[in-house]
């Protein structure tokens, strides 16, 4: 903060284990990735080159070390598993991670059918060589998961040596958690809530009604992905009620009366 503000909520400093942001890299060049941790690194806690750009992008090890050691977890996300996985390279899948020397590993089953029990063993096996986050929902359109399916998966998938499961919405933020529209599916989160610790949940919230709406429910320091690089220093201001979304999140009762606009 540049200037001590009063009524703000306590945000931990990193390594956190609540408060995460973790930020979708698409492709940042180097220059952006140097630029972005200048400008908003001590409030990105994770990086995921999402889907399967971790193959194909330029400078990829220097692009490692910058954010690590920037104290910045990168991480190839679970397509790339999934990349690897239907071809047969499981064992390759687990020599290129060591290769880049990537402390995190995404497991998901988003793209592919994948019993369940099966998932886990890979969580299992992965969990010994690196931390696992396991990313929970289908990114086919159509495919609906019952609320006590996605509760019984995550509990055990945290069971099998997950870090922290992620549910799943995609970049576009039109599903799995979200109905079509991009707005919350209440029902299936009020479960996943009751039943699952959410200091183990990392929400995907792409867009901001999305953010603001995890924010109101689970409070500042809820664990939320697949932000955009540029919208960082947003979430943050929302966290903080420093935007008009959040504005009387964490001001007294007296001053919200006196000045709430109705």
């Amino acid at each position: 903060m540049n200037f001590p503000l009063t009524n703000i909520p306590l945000r931990e400093s990193k390594p956190r284990n609540n408060g995460i942001t973790m930020i979708m890299d698409k492709g940042l060049s180097l220059r952006e990735a140097e630029n972005l941790i200048s400008s908003c690194g001590s409030y990105v806690d994770l990086v995921k080159f999402g889907f399967g750009t971790g193959l194909i992008t330029m400078n990829l090890e220097e692009k490692i070390k910058l954010f690590s050691e920037a104290n910045i977890k990168p991480y190839f996300g679970g397509t790339l598993f999934e990349i690897f996985l239907v071809r047969g390279l499981f064992d390759d899948f687990r020599k290129f991670i060591d290769k880049y020397k990537v402390e995190m590993i995404e497991i998901s089953d988003g793209s592919i059918s994948l019993p369940h029990e099966e998932k886990l063993k890979y969580i299992n096996i992965l969990s010994k060589q690196a931390t696992v986050v396991s990313e929970v929902g289908s990114k086919v359109a159509g495919v609906v998961i019952s609320p006590e399916k996605w509760v019984e998966m995550m509990k055990h998938e945290l069971q099998a040596g997950s870090w922290k499961v992620i549910a799943e919405a995609r970049e576009s933020g039109n599903i799995g958690i979200y109905n079509p529209d991009g707005s919350a599916n209440k029902e299936l989160i009020n479960d996943i809530v009751k039943h699952v610790n959410t200091d183990n949940i990392i929400w995907e919230a792409p867009n901001k009604p999305q953010q603001v709406w995890f924010i109101k429910l689970l409070g500042a320091n809820v664990n939320v992905g697949n932000i955009a690089p540029n919208e960082v220093i947003s979430l943050e201001t929302l966290r903080l009620g420093l935007r008009g979304d959040t504005f009387f999140q964490y001001l007294p009762e007296n001053v919200v009366k006196k000045y709430f606009v109705k």
